[in-house]
């Protein structure tokens, strides 16, 4: 009988675009829902971006829109890229829904029943300019330990040492620059420290890998802490009910994005019931999959809102470690925090597919994405290994009819590559993908050398051996139909192209154990190619240019923010809207007028343009990146503004001389030829 699955991975945030320390976690899940359908389970995947909270608020106002229009944005552009990654849900929704509003209002109410809500009142740090509460991440100062400056609320990142906000030398407010003021408010909490007897037994229950069940005991045994779910406003979020100017802290709504988000699959789904996989003693099985760095909310707090307002706990919380990029931390710098888009522009995505399943266990042990090792192992794998066994007996296949022989003329090797499938797919099932995928290999190691041994490109030059040579390529076409089977979950695209080449229905886990005889096959075409060191070597040119002009492009936003901000404090000074002297002298905007624009060699993000700054200045050359947005030609005799005085900065591809702005959708401040809009002439 098979089984009712569903599986969740954590919610990408909707304040940014997917990276490749993202896109782990979701490779991951979709291998494991695609192996489970592909053994005749039904498995259904469901995510959903994140979209509540401070940061989503003050992104979109950075940015001039709505918190809406916000999430929406990035709500598309991170289905585009799961979807170019082939990771394939079932549903991807939003945790800004009606469906999850009602489900986190009714688990709220629940608890609240229970006895299970409190409420008191709290000092908090608070921004007197801006009128709101500031989280830790939201104060800087002094580090009241080393005397460090620029440091969090809450951690010193010079000498680690840990503090409240209050103890900060000079603290200021990351938002408005105020000095933040301490402030009381009333909040309400969860008393997780009254389930400590169920979660000591659910996280022994095999529910948790052992190494996370242990460090969540170091914390049970220590006494948990209640725990707040609500915020002051203004917040970006769902109001608390009958709570005015509350709202539930995003880390409340986030993980009943997993229940809305199959709510609404169900919704729009005949024969799909929402009870059958969320309610208590449920029949069906449910898993999280999720990144060691927010076990606690997944293991302690989502167990008590589930456990008190009558929904069934995860069958399994799986937790991964992070993604680290040739030894280091991931770094704009060295070009190796990767965006998914920036990837997927170089580089067929079922190499990092491949490369990532190499590596990955069921632990929390972090994954180095060794760029060198990339390229060797994808192409000695897949390339070299696999595609080459069916590159190698095709030809002689489709010489002799394109059908393959009536009879298998390796019986017992056969078997020991069917047999191994039993093996495999218990390590797919566990999640030990790296030794799935390293016995896969075994197995293309044996078909080459059985290829090899036998050498039908020898024998077909000797006469009356042509059925000798078509048993031997199609021994080998089936040991490749078996290999491909077993990596179907990792490289689906290839295995789609693999499952045409071969006139194959489909590529369901058993149905490999009867062979192909007497079954025609079609013209072999490649099934992937080569990576190129110089590919990889252009994609990590291409994420440090990009940070490159993302760190200038702020930069000329903080200095035109500054003037801003003085120019509001003179106001009352001021005799008309013109700036004053001294913000004058400090930013120097002036048109500019393009007369010449050039794509950028290596370089997926910028253009090249040369700028008339009028006689004075003369001319300027500029790197951009905003090439997404416009054809070089489209810039050609158009005028811009330009901040003239901004330090030239050398980057790779030459010295930038300013900073042509942009608005909030990195769109050219681009003003009208008129007469009076000359290149040169003072902007203000």
């Amino acid at each position: 009988m098979s089984r009712k699955i569903l599986l969740t991975s954590a919610l990408p945030y909707a304040n940014g675009p997917i990276h490749l320390g993202h896109m782990l976690e979701h490779i991951q899940t979709d291998i494991w829902a695609r192996f489970q359908n592909q053994r005749g389970n039904h498995c259904i995947a469901v995510c959903a971006d994140d979209t509540h909270g401070t940061a989503i608020m003050l992104r979109a106002e950075r940015e001039g829109i709505t918190p809406e229009q916000l999430i929406d944005k990035t709500n598309a552009e991170h289905r585009k890229d799961f979807e170019d990654f082939l990771v394939k849900y079932d549903n991807y929704y939003s945790t800004h829904s009606d469906e999850n509003r009602a489900l986190s209002e009714f688990i709220y109410k629940e608890c609240k029943a229970k006895g299970v809500i409190k409420t008191k009142s709290i000092s908090q740090a608070y921004d007197p300019e801006k009128e709101m509460f500031l989280a830790d991440r939201y104060i800087k100062g002094t580090c009241p330990k080393c005397g460090a400056e620029d440091q969090y609320g809450d951690n010193c990142e010079v000498c680690s040492s840990t503090y409240s906000p209050t103890d900060l030398i000079n603290p200021k407010s990351v938002i408005s620059g105020a000095t933040p003021i301490e402030k009381e408010s009333e909040h309400y909490f969860l008393s997780v420290s009254d389930y400590t007897d169920m979660l000591q037994k659910w996280t022994r229950s095999g529910t948790l890998n052992e190494a996370v069940a242990n460090k969540l005991a170091e914390w049970l045994d220590n006494g948990l802490q209640d725990w707040d779910i609500s915020r002051d406003a203004p917040y970006f979020g769902f109001e608390i009910p009958d709570a005015p100017g509350k709202y539930f802290y995003v880390w409340l709504d986030a993980p009943v994005g997993y229940m809305a988000s199959f709510k609404n699959l169900c919704d729009r789904t005949e024969g799909l019931e929402f009870d059958e996989y969320w309610k208590e003693g449920a029949n069906t099985e449910l898993y999280h999959n999720i990144g060691k760095d927010i076990i606690a909310f997944h293991a302690l707090f989502w167990p008590v809102m589930l456990e008190t307002s009558g929904f069934r706990k995860p069958d399994g919380v799986w937790a991964h470690g992070y993604v680290t990029v040739n030894g280091e931390k991931m770094s704009k710098s060295r070009g190796t925090f990767i965006m998914a888009r920036t990837y997927l522009e170089y580089l067929n995505p079922e190499y990092l597919r491949y490369y990532y399943a190499a590596k990955l266990g069921n632990g929390v042990e972090d994954l180095d994405l060794n760029l060198e090792d990339f390229v060797q192992k994808v192409n000695t794998d897949l390339v070299n290994k696999v595609v080459n066994i069916a590159s190698r007996c095709a030809g002689f296949v489709k010489k002799s009819g394109g059908i393959l022989s009536e009879t298998v003329s390796e019986p017992e090797l056969y078997a020991h590559f069917t047999e191994a499938g039993a093996v495999i797919a218990q390590l797919y099932e566990n999640r030990e993908y790296a030794k799935a995928l390293r016995q896969i290999m075994a197995l293309a190691d044996k078909a080459n050398e059985y290829i090899q041994e036998k050498a039908p490109w020898s024998l077909s030059k000797q006469e009356g051996t042509e059925q000798e040579v078509l048993n031997i390529c199609s021994m080998g076409i089936n040991l490749f139909r078996v290999i491909i089977t077993y990596l179907a979950p990792v490289v689906p695209n290839m295995a789609q192209k693999a499952q045409a080449f071969m006139n194959l229905d489909n590529l369901d886990w058993d149905a490999s154990t009867i062979p192909l005889t007497g079954h025609s096959i079609n013209k072999f075409k490649p099934l992937m190619t080569r990576i190129e060191k110089d590919t990889v070597e252009k994609m990590v040119e291409a994420t440090k240019a990009a940070a490159e002009a993302e760190a200038a492009l702020t930069s000329a936003s903080s200095t035109t923010k500054e003037v801003t901000k003085k120019k509001q404090s003179n106001k009352a000074e001021a005799d008309s809207n013109e700036i004053t002297f001294d913000d004058f002298v400090k930013v120097d905007l002036r048109v500019a007028k393009v007369i010449k624009a050039d794509h950028v060699e290596g370089a997926d993000k910028l253009l090249s343009l040369t700028l008339d700054v009028g006689e004075e200045i003369g001319e300027r050359h500029v790197f951009s990146g905003i090439k997404s947005k416009y054809q070089p030609e489209e810039l050609v005799g158009k005028n811009l503004v330009l901040v003239a005085n901004l330090a030239p900065r050398k980057m790779k591809f030459g010295m930038s001389q300013g900073m042509v702005l942009a608005a909030g959708e990195k769109e050219f401040w681009i003003l009208e030829a008129h007469e009076e809009c000359q290149p040169g002439m003072k902007v203000s």
